[in-house]
């Protein structure tokens, strides 16, 4: 019998046999055994490709037969009970979609064809690394995933905030998740990219690249879910009742448009607040502020499939809204939070594979791949093969079929007869013959008939191979302070590292995507100057084409966006004895008509007392409701008490928190005392100063448009004297 052991230099598992096995048959074993620098399947096959899952010609689908990508995928799926593997963090809300117009012309999906219906879905946001505790503001791409319940059937639209993936190849997903959790002999760092194994993975992966240009962008840490795109990631299909088919990339478009926080927001909200992405998402809801986003499509024609200077199959790689516009078509909107956080937000179970008739699969290998480990992983995650019947995860459409049995079964099917074809039972309706595809038939689905080229390979498409040129197009589209923040993400996470190899190889890759890019993060680094022709020589480096001439891509910048207004901001209103109640009354009016919300926020808990000698009750206080909870502050009037608040050092880190995260921040009278004592020029951009202790129309008109712009970047961080009073 044959046990285990680390292998001796901290790679794969080595084979050890045990004692009771005879000199012959061990010295037999050791002669036949592989290199142990070489990998193989638990049963010590050895490997020739761990790259590349094995399809009906470099193009086609994944074929089932491939037990080296089965073998992989299901001990990756079952690694961890109960939390999911990824996106263990979660947060859902019930709501419903609506279409605009038919959609008949190109899919002949129902819901998108009737325009008077409200299709109820369930929807999941969650972070990918971290496990279920961990904070909501992490550095990380999110999940962002809806479960259509249609009459034809659970419709899945799985996807992520970021429109591309770091692999291409399924086989790779267990490798680049275990690159990024927490490093398994010390389960260290948690929810966090920045460490050794990580980074020597995606160097030695250029397909990683474009993937790593939006994480480490401003996209990787968004102000709320609220205001965070998302996307199917993959190729998928519509096909329309003749038959006719095209391919199509799916998009959430957010109503209150696409913003971010600060390096610096982020990592104080964790420790402010922990779950602020989900308890953000639950009062919007609760208080009636429902959020909204509308699905968009590419729709490209089937003929136009090899038109593009990459592949579409490709899912590291996206299709810029220059070539081929965003189409709006429906509206998502989230209305009811769960009534119970286990037994739907945790309990709910995705899968690419739930599909209606009139929306099909492609051949991306990522795709494919993924097919497989839903269902695999919510076996041992949900206890069974009947998770199916889950309240969450049940359908609204009649249900039949002969599945029978297993853990956990909750409906009870009568009768003897549990096949078919049958004679025995009134089964005869159900009867199915998928011999023919007839579009324009009965309602089932029907994969699309089509051609697949051979050979049998275990290979990847060479029109995959290039993996720079859409990453160069992300890095020209940011705008300067975009830019800023995204060297300043590298410079962090390579920072962190312990092996000074890794970092060169990463600076080395950036090189491929700009030469300036590549200076400025390795400018701290320590590292020898970026090396373009040093990359060339590592495992897995295809070389592309010249990628100069590329023009930038608004679409992919944040900076970029049209205001969406300030609705469903939050405002701070900063108050202490003496305050003008009439002036605090004015902003408050003037943001409630713009969909804002304000809290008072005072020394302590108690009333202040207003200048006119009335009580004004207070909703939280300096320790508990810091500036960084809130999109602007108003600085209120106050009398005698802006003295002391000046003299407060919690109420200075306020106002120099929000200057220095390029927040609105605004004042009245003796309020901006404060603005002074932190020494912020209230000249400034995002700076308003009302000279009088009142608030009037043509002040909270500026406050509000200020306000709209979400955050004034490009300001240098005041000089704050608030560190003085800690």
């Amino acid at each position: 019998m044959a046990t285990e052991r680390p292998a001796s230099n901290g790679g794969p598992v080595e084979a050890v046999d045990a004692p009771r096995q005879g000199v012959k048959q061990q010295a037999m074993a050791q002669a036949l055994a592989p290199p142990l620098d070489r990998l193989t399947t638990n049963q010590g096959l050895l490997l020739s490709d761990n790259h590349n899952s094995l399809k009906a010609g470099a193009r086609g689908p994944t074929l089932l037969e491939d037990f080296i990508l089965r073998e992989k995928i299901t001990h990756f799926d079952h690694e961890r009970i109960p939390e999911r593997a990824v996106h263990a963090h979660g947060a859902g809300a019930h709501g419903f979609f609506q279409v605009y117009e038919s959609e008949a012309a190109i899919t002949r999906a129902g819901f998108l064809c009737d325009p008077s219906v409200q299709t109820p879905v369930f929807v999941r946001f969650s972070t990918v690394a971290g496990s279920r505790g961990s904070a909501d503001t992490v550095r990380d791409a999110r999940g962002f995933a809806v479960k259509f319940y249609t009459p034809e059937g659970n419709f899945d639209l799985v996807g992520n905030n970021i429109p591309v993936f770091f692999i291409q190849d399924a086989i790779k997903f267990p490798d680049l998740v275990h690159a990024v959790k927490p490093e398994p002999d010390s389960e260290m760092p948690q929810a966090a990219s920045a460490h050794d194994t990580f980074w020597d993975f995606v160097t030695l992966m250029p397909e990683t690249t474009h993937m790593l240009m939006w994480v480490m962008s401003d996209r990787g840490i968004p102000r709320s879910l609220r205001m965070m795109e998302g996307f199917g990631v993959h190729t998928f299909r519509f096909v329309n009742a003749h038959g006719e088919s095209s391919f199509v990339k799916f998009h959430w478009k957010p109503r209150l448009g696409v913003h971010a926080l600060t390096w610096d927001e982020a990592q104080t909200l964790a420790g402010q607040d922990a779950d602020f992405h989900r308890r953000d998402l639950w009062e919007a809801i609760a208080s009636g502020q429902f959020p909204e986003w509308e699905l968009g499509v590419q729709v490209v024609p089937e003929a136009d499939e090899h038109r593009f200077a990459f592949d579409l199959l490709d899912p590291t790689k996206l299709i810029p809204e220059e070539l081929v516009p965003v189409r709006r078509i429906g509206r998502l909107v989230l209305n009811r939070n769960p009534d119970n956080f286990f037994a739907e937000t945790e309990q709910v179970a995705f899968h690419p594979g739930h599909l209606v008739p009139g929306i099909d699969f492609s051949n991306d290998p990522l795709l494919q791949g993924r097919l497989f480990s839903y269902t695999d992983t919510q076996l041992s995650r949900l206890g069974g093969a009947n998770f199916h019947e889950l309240p969450i995860n049940k359908g609204v459409c009649p249900m039949h079929n002969f599945q029978r049995d297993g853990m956990h079964r909750q409906s009870i099917a009568s009768g003897r007869v549990a096949y078919e074809p049958n004679t025995l039972a009134n089964g005869e309706e159900f009867r199915v013959d998928g011999r023919s595809f007839d579009p324009v038939g009965p309602s089932g689905f029907t994969s699309l008939p089509e051609a697949l080229e051979p050979p049998k390979v275990r290979a990847r498409s060479a029109s995959f191979d290039e993996h720079y040129a859409q990453a160069r197009l992300f890095w020209i589209s940011q705008s300067a302070p975009e830019k800023d923040h995204l060297v300043a993400a590298f410079q962090f996470e390579l920072s962190k590292l312990q092996t000074p190899a890794i970092r060169q190889r990463m600076v080395d890759t950036l090189a491929h995507v700009d030469a300036d890019l590549a200076q400025r993060v390795a400018a701290p680094l320590g590292t020898k100057p970026p090396d373009k022709a040093a990359a060339t020589a590592w495992p897995g480096f295809r070389e592309g084409p010249v990628i100069a001439g590329l023009a930038p891509s608004p679409s992919l910048s944040m900076a970029v966006g049209k205001s969406a207004g300030i609705a469903t901001r939050k405002v701070a209103i900063l108050v202490a004895d003496g305050v003008n109640s009439a002036a605090v009354r004015a902003v408050q009016q003037a943001l409630a008509a713009e969909g804002a919300m304000s809290k008072l926020v005072g020394p302590t808990l108690c009333p202040v007392r207003c200048a006119g000698g009335e009580p004004l009750a207070v909703d939280a206080t300096l320790d508990n409701a810091p500036s960084v909870l809130f999109d602007a502050l108003y600085l209120a009037p106050t009398e005698a008490g802006a003295e002391g608040l000046a003299g407060d050092a919690r109420a200075l880190r306020a106002v120099e928190q929000a200057c220095r995260h390029g927040k609105t921040v605004a004042a009245s009278g003796s309020g901006a005392l404060l603005i002074a004592a932190v020494g912020v020029d209230p000249k400034r951009p995002g700076v308003l100063v009302n000279p009088s202790d009142d608030a009037p129309a043509a002040f909270t008109a500026a406050m509000v448009t200020a306000m709209s712009q979400h955050r004034h970047w490009g300001l240098e961080a005041p000089t704050s004297r608030a560190k003085r009073h800690e």
